[in-house]
Order: structure tokens, then sequence, then C-alpha cells
């Protein structure tokens, strides 16, 4: 038995040592715990969203940019082909005759170019290859073209769209030639396309700071001037034959590198996306398409960093949430972690020192319990002590041979030891109200009364440390409908409090006061002391069970909860204020009854003994 008691003191101390060796491992435990319920699928559908924008964008913006291309080749070709109508048009409508009259061919000319400056000039040429007529800015009547390759080319197939040559004008331009067979006549009508109208279709709008459109013809020569190198009926950098199919998007560092240029790495349409996510970003984006007629190559490159910035800005911003989220859950896991820990730590603290002070409190019961009896069993004693004292009194009166001198001091012995027992059973009446041991009905209490009991109970208790007790009473108070005994258990506490607060100091003081306030209907008891004070975050604690200010085993924190709640059963309320080393006061507010119920009541209850007392001495 020894031994198991032994065992259990063991593991109870060792309890505390315990708890806080596991503290660290329940911290990592729920931070680990938010680690895999938050962290991980965070990332999972982060990342899983972050590739899966990415692709969709990217695929998106590809094909925006080969969108934009065919656009651009349907607006070139348009064109050719409502120039190539127009030509023939004219030239399938006129005769020779009239064709060859200069005014007419004039007026012809300004038809063609009334909605927009398409044609340079216009002119009428013999199968010899010289002008029958001619009306435009430039001296070409005498001029033969019977060796040019657009005069050869026009005669072989019927209507040609040449390609952009210096010819007789000496600076770069391109022709429609349609050849017209009437009355074995045979002719061409010839006219010249402005070149700066051709530059504006195929303009950079929308392209930004790094894009160009361009025209290069099957033998790679530019047939409009790019943006930024190069000149208009200068060789390309690159191989024509690199862009093969009618149209398509490829990635490349960058385009003047196609003769090295790997074709079986090279993806179109939205496969471009796979090509980017597989090899490092290429520095330019190329989309292309072939026109029909005439067999030019329509090209539209810009930096892949500006086609997709904003994409590639939105995804750097996607990443920068995506791992600030994973930051800030950590940072709050382990912040709430901690904190919760903490207040596991703290309740462990509590609970152990909640049991503490329930065995505390049940020791206290115990020793209510037997202070009870004690008291009970005293008041035998006494009530025989009085009674032989009596028998004694009595009979020095009946014996005549005592000088007065000594039945004087017999008597004044006697009269002390009357007033002892009666100090005795004072003393064991006090004891019996205060351990509870029989419930007393509620009556009407003189506060004052109430307060004097106290006092002259703790009284030497306080002068013993230096403390004096002043008291201040309001005579004439009204009385309160209440318990005595617990009334004055609210002002044992409270004195007691006062006196203890003075731990460490030589002297003090504490000051009692009664005030009726006739305004209000109510009294007020002040208890007020120059003692340690209490700190700002504690007062609004003191009230609490179990808590209490004083070192470990010197108070069970139950007093002012148990006061508190007896001044709320009576109707009244209790207040604190205090200042850290100045003192605390303590202020009491009692609502009074009505006058007639405190008068009614006075006359028809009679205060009842608390307790069996001490037979009255014989006197």
């Amino acid at each position: 038995m020894l031994q198991q008691t032994d065992t259990a003191k063991e593991t109870h101390s060792r309890g505390p040592d315990l708890h806080t060796r596991s503290y660290p491992k329940l911290l990592r435990r729920f931070v680990l715990g938010a680690v895999i319920c938050s962290v991980l699928p965070l990332l999972l559908v982060g990342w899983i969203s972050y590739l899966y924008y990415s692709q969709f964008s990217m695929s998106r913006m590809a094909a925006y940019f080969q969108r934009t291309v065919e656009y651009n080749r349907k607006i070139v070709e348009s064109f050719f082909e409502e120039r190539t109508s127009d030509i023939k048009l004219v030239a399938y409508t006129h005769s020779l005759d009239f064709l060859k009259d200069t005014s007419n061919l004039s007026q012809i000319f300004h038809m063609l170019n009334r909605g927009g400056s398409f044609f340079t000039d216009l002119g009428v040429i013999g199968k010899d290859g010289k002008h029958m007529a001619y009306i435009g800015p430039y001296d070409l009547m005498d001029k033969d073209y019977s060796q040019t390759f657009w005069f050869k080319e026009v005669m072989a197939k019927g209507v040609y769209v040449s390609d952009v040559f210096w010819g007789y004008r000496k600076e770069p331009h391109f022709i429609i030639a349609v050849l017209c067979v009437k009355d074995d006549t045979t002719w061409i009508l010839r006219a010249t396309i402005y070149q700066e109208f051709l530059s504006s279709l195929v303009e950079t709008t929308g392209l930004g700071k790094t894009g160009e459109v361009f025209l290069v013809n099957r033998e790679g020569v530019y047939q409009t001037s790019p943006r930024f190198k190069g000149a208009i009926l200068d060789r390309a950098p690159f191989p024509v034959e690199s862009f093969t199919g009618e149209s398509g998007i490829i990635g490349t560092d960058p385009i003047t590198d196609f003769g090295s240029f790997d074709r079986d790495r090279s993806v179109f349409s939205t496969d471009f996306i796979k090509y980017d996510l597989a090899l490092s970003h290429p520095k330019e984006i190329v989309a292309y398409s072939w026109l029909k007629h005439p067999q030019w190559l329509l090209v539209v490159k810009q930096d892949f960093s500006e086609v997709f910035g904003d994409i590639n800005h939105v995804n750097t911003i996607i990443l920068i949430l995506l791992h600030s989220s994973v930051v800030a859950i950590l940072v709050v896991s382990v912040f709430a972690t901690g904190y919760m820990v903490k207040a596991i730590k703290k309740r462990d603290r509590q609970a152990e020192g909640l049991n503490r002070q329930l065995m505390q409190a049940s020791k206290l019961a115990s020793i209510g319990e037997l202070a009870a009896g004690v008291a009970h069993e005293i008041n035998n004693p006494l009530a025989v002590i009085l009674t032989e004292n009596q028998v004694i009194r009595d009979l020095t009166d009946q014996e005549q041979g005592l000088s007065s001198e000594f039945k004087e001091e017999l008597v004044r012995s006697l009269s002390q030891v009357d007033s002892q027992v009666e100090r005795c059973s004072h003393i064991t009446q006090n004891l019996l109200r205060f351990s509870r041991r029989m419930a007393l009905p509620s009556r009407f209490v003189d506060l004052n009364v109430a307060v004097k009991d106290v006092v002259g109970l703790l009284e030497k208790r306080a002068s013993s440390r230096g403390v004096q007790i002043s008291v201040d009473f309001q005579e004439g108070l009204p009385r309160i409908c209440g318990y005595p005994f617990e009334l004055e258990q609210v002002f044992l506490n409270l004195i007691s409090n006062a006196v203890d607060a003075h731990d460490g100091k030589s002297y003090g003081a504490i000051r009692i006061s009664t005030r009726f306030d006739g305004a209000d209907n109510r009294l007020m008891v002040t208890v007020a002391d120059t003692g340690s004070g209490i700190a700002d975050g504690d007062l609004e604690r003191v009230f609490d069970p179990f808590f209490t200010t004083k070192p470990v085993g010197q108070g069970t924190g139950l007093g002012l909860s148990i006061s508190y709640s007896i001044i709320r059963q009576m109707g009244g309320h209790i207040s604190v204020r205090s200042e850290l080393g100045q003192g605390t006061e303590f202020t009491l507010v009692f609502p009074c009854p009505a006058t007639g119920q405190h008068d009614a009541s006075a006359e028809a209850r009679k205060e009842g003994p608390d307790e069996k007392a001490p037979p009255a001495p014989r006197r």
C-alpha cells in the first residue's frame, strides 16, 4: 500500500513535466495537420489551375495571332481581286479605239481612283510592246516593253499581277495587266498600283512596339518595307521555303535564324503552346499566310515577351498570390496552433489549480465542521463553569468568617471569570454561525452591528500585524433584509483580505464607513485599506471563482466570489477600485425596504438564536 501511494505521488509530481514535454510535439502535430489539410490541397489546386490557365491563355493568344494574319491576308487578297476586276472590266467592256482616245482613258483613270488613290497610271500597250495611249505622271510613251518579264507573262497568261520591281520608273512598283483580243487585234491594258496604298494595307496597328507586317514573294524579296530592318526589294534574311502550308504559326529565336531552324520543332496552331512549355521561350512568334494571287507570303511577327506579356504578368501574379497564400497559411497556422497550445497549457494549469483549490475547499469544509463540533462541545464546559462560579459566589455570601478584604478580592476574581466565560461564549457563537451548521431565516439586520461583530473578531489579528482598523458609522441606519451570517461572512472576507494586503508592510490602516443615501433609498458600506493594491489587469477578475493574487497555499480565491453572490442575492452590488501600491477600496450598496414593510416585519419576526448558547450565570 505504501509503495502504491509513493508511485501515485511520483506520477502526480511528474504530470506537469510530461505535459510540458508534450506541448512542442503537440505544436508540431498541429502545424503538420494544417499543412496537410490546407497547404497541400492549395498548392495542388493552385498549380493545376496555373498550368491550365497558362495553356488556355497562350492557346487563345496564339489563335488570336493566327487570326490576325488571316485577317490581313483576306484584306490584301480582296484588294488585289478588286483592282484586277476593275482593270478586266475596263478592258473587256471598251473597244481599243475608245481606249486609245486619251480623253476617254483619262476619264476612266479618274473613275477607277474615285474610291481611293489605287492606281498611279494607266496605259494601253500594243502587241509590239509600245504604248498606244498613256495617262500618268511619267514619260513612258516611247518605252518598249516587249522584252520585259511582265509583258511576256501577260502574253502567256492573259491576266498577270507582277511582283514589285524597279522598271523604267526607277522606283519600286508593281502592275496589273490584262490581255485583250478583239477582231484579230491584240492589246494590253496595264495599270500600276500605288505602292504606298499597298503598304498601308499591312500596317502594324495593334501589334505593339515590336510587331511588324510585311509581304515577301517566292524568291524571298520584300514586297513591302519591314518596320525595322530591311527595305522594299531587299532580300529577306530567312528562307521562304521554311514556311510550308497555307498558313501557320511558329516560334523561333529569332526569325533570322530560320536557315538553321529545325522544322521538326516548329509547331502550328494551338500546339505551339506545347512547344512553349517543352522548350525555352522563343524570342519571336511568327504567324504567316500565303496569298493566292499573287503568291506572296504575308508575315506577321512580334516579340514573344510582348505577345504573351500580359499572360506572363498574370501568371506571375498568380504564382505570387499562390505562394503568398501558402506562406500566410503557414504563418497563421504557426501562430494559431501556438495560441491553441498556449490555451491548452493554460487550461491544464488552471485545471491543476482548480484541483488544488477544490482540495483546499474540502479541507476548509472539514475544518468548519470540526470547528462547529468543537464550539458545541465547549459550550457545555462553559455552562458548568458559570454554574460553579455562581455556586462559589453564593457560598461566599453565606460565609460570615471571611474578611471583607478577601471577599472583595474573591468577588472581583469571580467577576473576571464571568467576563472571560462570556467572551468564550461569544467566540463559540461566532464559530457556530460561520460554520453554517444551521440554516438561519432571513431577517432585518443592522449593518453597523454586523460590521462591529466582525471587527471585534479580526481586530486582534490586525493589530498584531501593525494594521489599525477605524470605523465611521452613521447612526440610525435603516435595517436591511438579509442573512446575518452571510453578511458577516462578506465583511469577514473583505476585512481579512484588507489585513492580508498589508503583508510586507510594518503598518497600515483599514477604514470602514457606513452611509445612508436617502435619495436612492439605499445603504452604502465602504472598506478601504492602504495595502499593496490590485493590478489593472486583475481588477476585472477579482470576483471570478478561484482567482486570487495571494501566494500559492494562502488563498482559495473563493472569498470575493462568494461575497459577490451573497450581495447579488440581496439585490445589491459591489464595486472595487484600486491603485497598485496605494491601496484598495470596496463599496457595497444594499437596497432598503419600504418603511411600512420594515416596521411590519420588525414586529412580526423574532430573531432566533444562532445556536444553543451556554446558560446565563445566576446572579
